[in-house]
């Protein structure tokens, strides 16, 4: 069964093929003829500016013609055999499209027992969700968020569109498109090409939370806004705003706290021997993160070794390398009783660094040539000669005097350190394996998928909300984002084919993952 055709309501909405494809063509002879215009004056960025708006304009028809001639051509019997019944053949609706909002006319069916939703079979068909918006507008926006704030996506969007949703429709799209993301990432394609040595590198990064202050203040009543200057000047109107506030509390003298929630980052890779001997990669660097319990983390971790073809009994050789937290070694060690697990060696340098300033001052020679020696037992993976000399170092500093107190408490702290974690620190044999001996990957991940988007200047994240941004982010730093819009899409129509009612935008925040 095929839809009547029906009259236009509106002139922006002829209801003819025929008028729209005479407009395209008028609208096109325009084009030529503007484009072929004597006007010496006219230099190239007004012609170009010009021609744009033209060329948006002649797409808003194009879209129309698209889909009129779809919707006269529509065939509803699977939909009325299936218990639907017609209640409108040309229910009007407004869809704002790359090249500007325009409206359209679709069938809209209803259950002939009257029970549950009604359908727009042409919207189904073409996957379009409720949200009135198109997908590609709708994916434009969601990807900027990954990398703007929401406010900076909409003013960014608005000027090359011309016009923009507002930042609350970005927000809201993003919340609903956390879920997906989150099956993304544990069940999406799995990259070709592997190497034959899987790394994971393990670590954290704190992004700003509100406090409970500040969400009470949120679910608040709004204040009315200040009233502005009687002279018509807004310079006194901060003061205004302020009046009935009182003061903010100040803090103390080096206080930096951000009231953070940390985030589990977690970056897997692959390299692969060359010719020359030597491993060569990253290959298929995937980065994932949550805001939820780090042993949610650690499997999502387990999950994709073994789908990446690196099973917990695998021969292949498999490298986790962390900063040194004990309390994740134990679950490693189960997770992937094969590994070689490395403490990041930087960690340790570090640790003998901070032994050495306690006998020299801070960038002298005489502290450099302290800790050269010991950071070459390091590199060489004589570990036990290396706590030999520091037990040597504290055996040496009297146990009265000033300032002895505190350099054995600090040699004690660092001989505790490195002695817990000797059996992670075979540097030496590692390096000769060209095998990975710091984090770096994952160092450098934490500044990028969090530090420049979720840890900037006057943020503060409610957790389950900064869980969806995060999640989009690694996709978007993956170089995923075009192969899970698509198979986001592909979801949608599943859903829409079913007659269900889709709507991305969504109120409600990602879930975050909890420990099984």
């Amino acid at each position: 069964m095929s839809l009547p055709q029906t009259t236009s309501p509106a002139s922006c909405c002829p209801s003819a093929i025929a008028e729209l494809r005479l407009q395209a063509h008028q609208r096109l002879d325009g084009l030529l003829n503007f484009c072929l215009a004597d006007e010496p004056a006219r230099g190239f960025l007004a012609f170009e500016k010009a021609l744009l708006g033209l060329l948006l304009s002649l797409g808003q028809i194009l879209v129309q013609l698209f889909l009129r001639h779809r919707h006269e051509h529509l065939d509803l019997t699977a939909w009325l055999t299936r218990g639907y019944r017609l209640s409108d053949a040309g229910a009007p609706r407004t869809l704002k499209t790359a090249f500007g909002p325009l409206e359209y006319r679709r069938a809209y069916l209803v259950p002939q027992q009257g029970h549950g939703p009604g359908v727009h079979p042409l919207d189904a068909e073409l996957g379009l969700t409720r949200d009135s918006f198109s997908p590609l507008v709708i994916g434009w926006f969601c990807r900027l968020a990954t990398r703007l704030s929401f406010r900076l996506s909409s003013e960014l969007g608005g000027m090359f569109l011309g016009w923009a949703p507002p930042s609350s429709a970005i927000a809201e799209w993003v919340q609903g498109l956390g879920r997906p993301a989150q099956v993304y990432l544990s069940r999406g394609p799995l990259p070709a090409g592997e190497g034959e040595v899987l790394v994971l590198e393990f670590d954290g990064k704190a992004a700003p939370t509100a406090t409970e202050q500040e969400l009470a203040r949120r679910k608040g009543p709004r204040r009315r806004a200040a009233r502005a200057c009687p002279h018509g000047c807004p310079r006194h109107r901060g003061r205004a705003c302020r009046q009935g506030r009182g003061r903010k509390k100040r803090r103390k003298k080096g206080d930096k706290s951000k009231n953070g929630r940390s985030v589990t980052l977690v970056v897997m890779y692959t390299l692969r021997r060359g010719e020359d001997g030597r491993l060569h990669g990253p290959c298929n660097k995937k980065v994932d993160g949550t805001f939820g319990a780090r042993k949610k983390a650690l499997a999502w971790a387990r999950e994709q070794a073994t789908r990446r073809g690196f099973p917990p009994e695998t021969t292949k050789t498999v490298q986790v390398v962390v900063d040194g937290e004990l309390c994740l070694e134990p679950r490693l060690r189960v997770l992937f009783p094969q590994a070689i697990l490395t403490l990041d060696i930087r960690h340790a340098q570090e640790k003998l660094w901070q032994v050495g300033r306690l006998f020299h001052a801070e960038g002298t020679d005489e502290l450099a040539a302290w800790v050269e020696p010991l950071e070459t037992l390091l590199y060489q993976g004589e570990v036990s000669r290396l706590l030999e000399q520091l037990d040597q170092e504290l055996g040496r500093v009297a146990r009265h005097g000033p300032g002895t107190k505190t350099r054995r408490k600090k040699l004690g702290e660092v001989l505790a350190y490195l002695g817990k974690r000797q059996g992670m620190m075979a540097y030496g044999q590692w390096r000769q394996q060209d095998l990975v001996i710091a984090t770096g990957v994952v160092e450098g991940a934490a500044r990028y998928v969090v530090g420049e988007r979720l840890d900037n200047s006057g943020m503060r994240w409610i957790e389950e909300r900064a869980e969806a941004v995060l999640l989009l982010r690694c996709i978007e730093v993956n170089g995923d984002w075009e192969a899970f819009w698509a198979w986001a899409e592909q979801q949608r129509r599943v859903e829409l084919d079913a007659g269900l009612p889709v709507q991305i935008r969504s109120k409600v925040p990602t879930q975050l993952p909890e420990a099984a």
